[in-house]
């Protein structure tokens, strides 16, 4: 169960890290002071959860929560690149953050319904930081 719970944590920490990064790479190409402002407060969202997925983790181990590792890293910013090379507008740029954190909503939707015996304070976070993810899409869609 502890196992579980850490696996857990950990995935929500990557989550949470690669949403700060894709915002962190899209920044600079960002040109809408109203777009840049909400990238500012996503990437505060995305920092509050990684902050109290580290508060927790000590609960569960004596070890740091799991990241992105370089490579992913730089795959992220590869591809946004690469994407965003003909087209940078705001709706290109809304619309790569919607396609990755829809991916996080779909594997945070998988470890809630996959795991029903985690830790209740476990559970709290996955399913914060899905509904996160979810009010996240609602709000980079007006950007489309």
């Amino acid at each position: 169960m502890e196992n579980q719970n850490l696996n857990i944590l950990d995935e929500i920490n990557k989550g949470a890290t690669m949403g700060m990064d894709a915002i962190s790479y899209v920044s600079d190409k960002v040109e809408d002071n109203n777009f840049a402002q909400v990238l500012d407060v996503e990437f505060n969202k995305y920092q509050k959860i990684s902050d109290r997925v580290n508060d927790l983790y000590s609960n569960y181990s004596t070890k740091d929560p799991h990241e992105t590792n370089a490579m992913n890293k730089m795959m992220t910013w590869y591809g946004i690149q690469m994407k965003t090379m003909t087209d940078s507008t705001t709706s290109k740029l809304s619309e790569l953050l919607m396609q990755g954190t829809n991916m996080g909503i779909i594997e945070g939707r998988r470890l809630i319904n996959q795991n029903p015996d985690i830790a209740p304070d476990v559970k709290n976070i996955l399913q914060d930081f899905v509904t996160m993810q979810e009010d996240s899409v609602e709000t980079l869609k007006k950007y489309l």
